[in-house]
């Protein structure tokens, strides 16, 4: 049994260490463990393995991988995965989605604060070593409590859940939209909570303080926050984007910040990224960014190896393995 490792990127984090694979290697000692840096040799490294992690794969690769069965992408968003070739195979493809959950979760939660008690203000404040407090008292929308404020979940997977049960203990009423309503929300005081199903995103804008884009990208989810519903948001409500840039029509926000018809937004997904030096998302001063940096964590790969020694094991030995992706869904 072979299993092939390839998941490279530019940053150093989203990079397996060296560690991770010797650690697999003594732990499965009769399964031949590959690592690549690059995606030279995925072609012929892939011809014969069982296994491959990695976040995307190309239609030829997959077409060379004759005995491939399972595909765990290390990510949470597996839309790079989801070929022809992938969806309509008998390989499974599991994700990441319970690693990055809370993590993700907890920059929501610093996201929804720093908006409601006005820190980037203080932030441009400190900068020019100004004592700021009636100024940033008569900014708009003003300094305020987010207990008792309602916060409206676009998405309700593992990041959205997350964010429902950190709201929720800081006093916050959640609204939510979920494929499926009937599951409801499992939160204490559920019944000042409440889940709709997807066809009910403008009411769930209309009502929301805050909203926090956490659904997956599929091909119903691109743009699913465009001009139309991004003016259904409240004229002093914050968008909050954890998930994928191109849920979010850039230029209908670009649009309603510059604008002022909403309070103002927090990115840390942007449709094409680096974000360019020349976006003009810089300039504006109701918008705080975050450079992709929800997910990061000093613990990041201890939790991947958790979980994919847990499913390699019960690869092994024949059993179902745990956080499958739907291939025909995207998620």
């Amino acid at each position: 049994m072979k299993v092939l490792i390839v998941v490279y990127h530019a940053f150093e984090l989203w990079q397996a260490p060296p560690w991770f694979t010797d650690r697999l290697r003594g732990e499965f000692p009769g399964i031949e463990v590959v690592q690549r840096s690059d995606y030279q040799r995925i072609t012929e490294d892939i011809a014969d393995c069982d296994v491959a992690i990695t976040w995307s794969l190309r239609t030829e690769q997959v077409q060379a991988a004759r005995k491939l069965r399972w595909i765990h992408s290390p990510a949470a968003a597996v839309h790079l995965l989801m070929i022809p070739e992938i969806i309509n195979s008998d390989i499974v493809v599991t994700n990441a989605r319970e690693i990055h959950g809370p993590v993700v979760a907890e920059h929501a939660m610093a996201l929804v604060l720093a908006m409601a008690k006005r820190i980037p203000s203080s932030s441009r404040w400190q900068a020019r070593r100004t004592w700021a407090q009636e100024q940033i008292w008569y900014e708009f929308p003003r300094p305020r409590e987010i207990a008792g404020a309602t916060l409206g979940l676009i998405g309700l997977g593992s990041i959205g859940m997350e964010v429902a049960r950190r709201a929720a203990a800081l006093g916050m009423r959640v609204v939510a939209t979920r494929e499926h309503p009937e599951r409801g929300i499992d939160l204490a005081g559920r019944a000042k909570h409440a889940v709709h199903g997807p066809a009910a995103v403008d009411e769930v804008l209309a009502e929301s303080d805050y909203v926090v884009v956490a659904a997956p990208i599929t091909p119903q989810t691109r743009g699913l926050l465009d001009r139309h519903r991004i003016a259904r948001m409240k004229p002093d409500a914050y968008l909050i984007n954890v998930s994928r840039g191109a849920l979010v029509d850039e230029a209908a926000l670009l649009d309603a910040l510059r604008h002022r018809t909403i309070g103002g937004a927090a990115l840390d997904v942007f449709d094409e990224e680096p974000l360019p030096p020349e976006s003009p998302f810089w300039e504006l001063d109701n918008v705080l960014i975050t450079p992709h940096t929800a997910g990061l964590t000093e613990n990041l790969w201890d939790r991947h190896y958790a979980q994919i020694s847990e499913n390699l094991r019960r690869f092994v030995a024949g059993e179902t393995l745990l956080w499958q992706v739907n291939k025909h869904k995207g998620y």
